[in-house]
């Protein structure tokens, strides 16, 4: 007992400095109260400064990535210039199948040695003599075969001919007075139907021709025809009359989408001459079609060929493909004065469009799922004739 009797001694002193102690860590605690609140304000400076530069940082990535690439859709707005042909554009670093289709895309060494070899095959079995003159003779009649067969279900409306061809948005606008729009080869009626649903001019007419009798049959049975806006009518453009119910200069539009490559070569110049007589003096024609080395003539078999890019297809049905200075050269008259021996070229041709714009739309569009690769070579134009005729 003796060992333990100094204890309770020695415990006075022990609870003494642990009272000492408590003090000072309260007074401590207390102390830090006052700052506390300033400590985290700072940490939440900090976080939110952090969460800022991470944005920041989020912001300069995404404008490194360019915009064809960008799945942004502020990326996709329409474009000013409609014979711009989009702005995706396929570069080395990018995944040819993420999207379905790249613009301004020119064909591959390979595709090209591809595309000679089938020429070469075409030429070397062409169409006999017999089967020229059947599909020469009556175009018409395999048009009406088509129409017959594929009514108006085989075509897409055409939606987008007022971004490609501004005017088409002028002349419909409630204000723009009286109007005259002529459709050269319009089918089932799927560029003017698009076009009527959009007008807001009631002094609005559209002739829609074809030399097809079942198109127009089809075009007059639509729920939407209304025959005091639109009159659908039988007409060869490369025949000797203007179309029905029109005089000359009486035109301000001409559309011909896919329409010119139906004809052969040497109907070229009465429809560009047709199409001449039938506008007015400032009259414009919207233009689209076939390039040479599109995907659709490269892929034509033996037995198909007419005449250099000229072909017959399955459905006995014609089309041609162009080039671009082929083009212009038809529109402005100077290939028929060259033909002619004509020194000056537009001596002896009874028409001269000006050419206003002509480019060639190169587009590569993608099978994803097959992983196929097809290019496509359309060429789109705007040709004008001149307000003040040059009478010789």
């Amino acid at each position: 007992m003796t060992t333990d009797s100094p204890a309770p001694a020695a415990a006075a002193p022990a609870a003494v400095a642990e009272k000492q102690l408590a003090a000072e860590i309260a007074s401590l605690e207390i102390a830090e109260d006052p700052s506390s609140d300033q400590q985290e304000q700072k940490q939440e400076q900090k976080q939110e400064q952090k969460q800022e530069q991470k944005q920041e940082q989020n912001k300069e990535e995404q404008m490194q990535v360019p915009p064809h690439r960008s799945h942004d859709p502020k990326n996709n707005q329409k474009r000013s210039d409609p014979f711009q042909f989009g702005s995706r554009y396929l570069t080395e670093e990018d995944d040819v199948f993420e999207f379905n289709a790249w613009d301004h895309v020119e064909t591959d060494d390979a595709y090209k040695a591809y595309a000679e070899q089938q020429y070469a095959m075409q030429r070397a079995a062409p169409v006999s003599e017999f089967d020229k003159h059947r599909f020469n003779s009556d175009p018409a009649k395999w048009w009406n075969r088509f129409y017959q067969n594929n009514t108006s279900h085989f075509f897409k409306d055409r939606k987008w001919l007022q971004q490609e061809f501004p005017v088409l948005e002028q002349v419909t606008r409630e204000d723009a007075g009286p109007k005259v729009i002529l459709e050269i080869g319009a089918g089932a009626g799927n560029t003017a139907f698009p076009i009527l649903a959009k007008n807001k001019n009631p002094q609005l007419k559209l002739h829609a021709c074809d030399f097809s009798k079942k198109a127009v049959e089809v075009m007059r049975n639509h729920e939407s025809y209304n025959p005091e806006l639109m009159q659908a009518d039988v007409w060869d453009v490369a025949g000797e009359e203007l179309p029905p119910g029109l005089e000359e200069n009486s035109v301000d539009v001409a559309i011909m989408i896919f329409i010119f490559s139906a004809l052969s070569p040497k109907q070229w110049k009465k429809a560009v001459e047709n199409v001449y007589r039938v506008l007015k003096p400032g009259g414009e024609v919207c233009f689209r079609d076939y390039g040479r080395g599109d995907l659709a003539q490269v892929r034509f078999r033996k037995g198909r060929y007419l005449e250099e890019n000229f072909y017959i297809r399955g459905d006995g049905t014609r089309v041609y493909f162009f080039e671009k200075e082929e083009l212009a050269d038809i529109w402005t008259g100077k290939k028929f004065a060259k033909e002619n021996g004509d020194a000056d070229e537009k001596e002896g041709v009874p028409f001269s469009f000006e050419i206003e714009n002509l480019a060639v739309d190169h587009r590569l569009l993608v099978n994803r799922a097959k992983k196929l690769k097809m290019y496509r070579c359309w060429i789109q134009g705007k040709f004008r004739k001149p307000a003040t005729q040059n009478t010789q």
